[in-house]
């Protein structure tokens, strides 16, 4: 789709205003970068960045059977949160692909929202009005929800300069909690998509603006600054987020991309569980981490190759870090290779590069509680 075929932001104006380069991306014109990925990955690393991610679609489900049709379609256990808490979780099909990674926010046993990735909104939309019709109250809310991400060490420093009624202690990992932050009511939840800390902030379209800016304003004597898709990429990457389309698609499951612990087999039905039970007895491949140990990047389509130069996987995403200084990937190879310590080729354009097993994530956030 070319950026004249997709659709502006709310913020275009901002992001033009702010030098970003521009580029379609799930139906959307977004920021790819404005200072630059390097720069902008640091920036999150070292002290906070904020995101446009008003592209995501947002799902609400309402009534007494909320829970239930949500448990239906998802592989993680919403009954399992408290009210107020979010979980992470796949949405399978009867074969157990995935037909999208989502979070979940239970607000209560009768409301239930999820998000999930703009590239499936419609997908998404079709399919859960298909399984709530009858059952439950269903609406796409996307159009009518904006979102921002605040992620780095830094992050609640910015909430707190940009006069947010939600701090740090009251808000747990994957809780979340509705606020006033720089004079705009909206839902803070401490969630992103990077492998740092920090919060994803929903609210009204036409409050959005002025919550970019007040955010990057508040931020400024902090370090704070935008932050595009492509340091979202590497940022995520490093943390070893899967992103749908590379690491997840309806032809792998969620057993072999590493995520069995979004798999809970002990609640009722759900979509894909026959063919995810017979699955995991017997998989025949696994998602691993890799580090190039020759010069090369590996990049998504990648084959990966075994020492005899077959053919035996591929590369989902590869880049390289600039956390780490050196080059990695994630790919899915056959079992037998998938232990740490493990060597491969990566073919890159046509030159076997050598890589090692590694164990991931690849990076780690150090933790100050």
């Amino acid at each position: 789709m070319t950026e004249q075929q997709s659709r502006p932001l709310a913020l275009d104006e901002e992001h033009r205003r702010l030098g970003a380069r521009m580029v379609a991306f799930a139906g959307w014109q977004m920021p790819i970068q404005y200072r630059g990925i390097r720069a902008e990955h640091e920036a999150v690393r070292q002290r906070a960045g904020l995101f446009d991610v008003c592209h995501m679609g947002e799902l609400h489900l309402r009534g007494p059977r909320a829970l239930e049709v949500t448990n239906t379609l998802l592989t993680n256990d919403v009954r399992a949160i408290a009210d107020g808490r979010a979980l992470y979780s796949c949405c399978c099909n009867d074969s157990g692909g995935v037909l999208d990674d989502v979070i979940a926010y239970r607000r209560s046993d009768q409301d239930v929202l999820v998000v999930c990735n703009a590239s499936n909104r419609e997908k998404m939309r079709d399919h859960f009005e298909r399984m709530a019709r009858g059952r439950c109250e269903f609406e796409d809310v996307s159009e009518a929800t904006s979102l921002l991400a605040l992620q780095g060490p830094q992050a609640f420093a910015v909430l707190r300069a940009a006069q947010s009624s939600i701090e740090e202690p009251g808000l747990r990992r994957f809780a979340f909690a509705s606020g006033v932050v720089a004079g705009v009511s909206c839902t803070v939840a401490r969630t992103g998509y990077t492998g740092e800390d920090g919060v994803e902030i929903f609210c009204a379209p036409r409050d959005v603006a002025r919550l970019w800016s007040s955010l990057l304003e508040a931020g400024s004597a902090l370090g704070a600054e935008p932050v595009g898709l492509g340091a979202r990429d590497t940022l995520r990457l490093e943390a070893c987020l899967p992103l749908y389309g590379n690491e997840l698609t309806e032809e792998t499951n969620p057993l072999e991309a590493g995520l069995s612990w979004v798999v809970k087999f002990d609640k009722r039905e759900f979509l894909g569980r026959a063919a995810l039970e017979r699955a995991r007895s017997s998989l025949a491949r696994r998602l691993v981490g890799f580090e190039m140990l020759g010069r090369g990047t590996a990049r998504h389509g990648y084959a990966l190759l075994g020492p005899a130069g077959e053919t035996v996987g591929f590369c989902t995403s590869g880049t390289p870090s600039p956390t780490l200084g050196k080059s990695v990937g994630l790919g899915y190879v056959p079992e037998s290779m998938a232990p740490v310590g493990g060597r491969l080729f990566v073919d890159c354009r046509g030159k076997p590069i050598e890589a090692v097993v590694v164990p991931t994530p690849f990076y780690r956030r150090a933790r100050s509680h």
